[in-house]
């Protein structure tokens, strides 16, 4: 297994997540009035997109995926598609990296497909600062500690507040990950949401690779500090059978 020099400890000790004036309130009033005025505001950018979209990946223009939100309750949630319907001889999907289109890659790389999430922060079930939403299959396999992620509302971005803005699978493990989301939830303040808002447009503009990677190992609930990509995974995988073919 590859991993960086120094492994981010895995730790187990039970979070506190922070209850205040500002999280149980205001900052849900505040998701209501940007995520309201942002969709506004931006509704001609919205348009060029999704017929952007029926051109280049056809219909439908949203990619929409179920996701555990807030206490681990399964929402809807919404993206602009980075990717086309290609299939191979037997119909199935190809894989992702083989999908991606160049449309889509610019989409990722600026994140204008999180445009579409902003209806999921005004209907309630995302709010702007707050853990990535990841997949139902997952929530199995997070220890206790892992699990208070879903104690506030998912979120279009949540980064190490110390982090750097040329991230990539080494340097964003899923314990990064997963210790930056409980910071956030012990921490959660207004001033912590500006510095996530300020980090996020920073990392936009740096094109970091992982808003572009489609090839992220999957999280196994061991993997935590794994730093491979889904392909050398694979190719590993297939190494080792071919060795015990042999």
């Amino acid at each position: 297994m590859n991993t960086t020099e120094q492994q981010m400890e895995i730790r187990t000790d039970i979070p506190t997540p922070r209850q205040s004036l500002y999280s149980k309130y205001i900052k849900r009033l505040l998701d209501i009035i940007l995520s309201g005025t942002a969709i506004l505001v931006l509704s001609p950018v919205l348009l060029i997109i999704a017929v952007l979209e029926l051109v280049y990946h056809g219909r439908p223009i949203f990619y929409i995926d179920k996701r555990p939100g807030k206490d681990g309750k399964i929402f809807n949630m919404y993206k602009f598609r980075s990717m086309n319907n290609k299939c191979d001889e037997d119909g199935k999907l190809l894989h992702p990296s083989k999908r991606i289109t160049k449309f889509g890659r610019i989409l990722r790389r600026t994140s204008l497909d999180e445009l579409a999430g902003l209806f999921n922060v005004f209907n309630g079930t995302m709010s702007i600062i707050g853990p990535r939403p990841l997949m139902v299959d997952y929530l199995p396999l997070y220890n206790q500690r892992h699990k208070y992620r879903h104690s506030v509302r998912p979120g279009l971005a949540c980064w190490k507040i110390d982090g750097d803005s040329s991230l990539t699978s080494v340097s964003w493990t899923w314990n990064t990950q997963f210790e930056s989301d409980i910071y956030y939830v012990e921490n959660v303040s207004f001033w912590l949401d500006v510095r996530m808002v300020l980090l996020t447009v920073k990392i936009i503009f740096s094109k970091s690779e992982m808003r572009t990677n489609s090839g992220r190992i999957k999280f196994n609930g061991e993997n935590l500090n794994d730093t491979r990509t889904r392909q050398q995974v694979m190719e590993e995988e297939a190494k080792a059978k071919a060795a015990a073919q042999q």
